[in-house]
This record gives C-alpha cells, structure tokens and sequence, in this order.
C-alpha cells in the first residue's frame, strides 16, 4: 500500500460531521481491511507506522508522556491527511490534539484485528518504522 492509498483509505472510512467519530473511523478501517488480502492489511499496518513514525519529534511530544504522545499521534493521523501535513508544517497544529486530549489508541490495532479475521491466525509482525513514542531518534535530536 503506498501512501496515497494509505490517505484515500483513512478518507473513505472517515465519518463526516464536525466531531471524529474514531469508533466509527476504526470499525470502517477494521471492515474494509478485514475484507481485503493479507497484504493490504500487511501494507496498512506499514503506512500506519510510518505516518506515526513521522510526527514523533520533539517539537511535538516534549510535554507528553510515551502513551498520550502515541494516542495523540493517532489522533492526527485519523483526522486525514490534511490535518498530518498542517502538523509536519507547523508544530502549533499539533497542540488542539494534545491539550484535549484527542486519542485514538484503536486506530493501533485495526491491522492487527484485520489480520486475524482474514488468515485465522495471530499478528507476529513487526514494521519496518517503529510507532513507539520517541523511537524516532532523528526527531529527538537535539
């Protein structure tokens, strides 16, 4: 899955109105992965953990701890694509999702849930980019 594909999808699934639904945004994701082969799961497992990889900076995550740092990742990310570039671009983006505490931890186990409904067996898989809080060390430099 490239990224474009990875974007359309979060936009397909993604409710309408002026509050993120992220149990709908997630139940969505979940079904059309779960209907598609391994390797779309596999490719939006991969995505996913690049795009989260990418926001981990310090810029944006100096205050937070590991887990409302990661949530709120998630948060950006499942606010579409528009949302994630504004926050590559300006820090200040980020700040609406960290001080409500907008988090989409679910948005994480979406490949996983997918996977199992479509081989029958558990995720042992690990992504190329780790999605862990300050795992991206480049971000972190000072």
């Amino acid at each position: 899955m490239n990224e474009n594909t990875f974007w359309q999808l979060i936009e397909d699934c993604r409710p309408t109105g002026p509050d993120p639904d992220f149990e709908r945004l997630t139940a969505a994701l979940a079904e059309h992965l779960a209907q598609s082969p391994v390797c779309v799961v596999t490719g939006f497992a991969e995505q996913l953990a690049w795009t989260l990889y990418r926001l981990d900076r310090r810029e944006l995550g100096q205050n937070l701890s590991g887990d409302a740092f990661l949530y709120t990742r998630c948060a950006v990310v499942a606010a579409g694509r528009g949302v994630f570039e504004d926050v590559l671009r300006d820090a200040g983006a980020f700040a609406p999702f960290a001080t409500d505490l907008i988090w989409a931890e679910s948005l994480l186990y979406i490949p996983v849930r997918a996977y199992e409904r479509v081989t029958g067996e558990e995720w042992h898989r690990n992504t190329r980019y780790s999605y862990e809080s300050y795992s991206n060390t480049g971000g972190w430099a000072a």
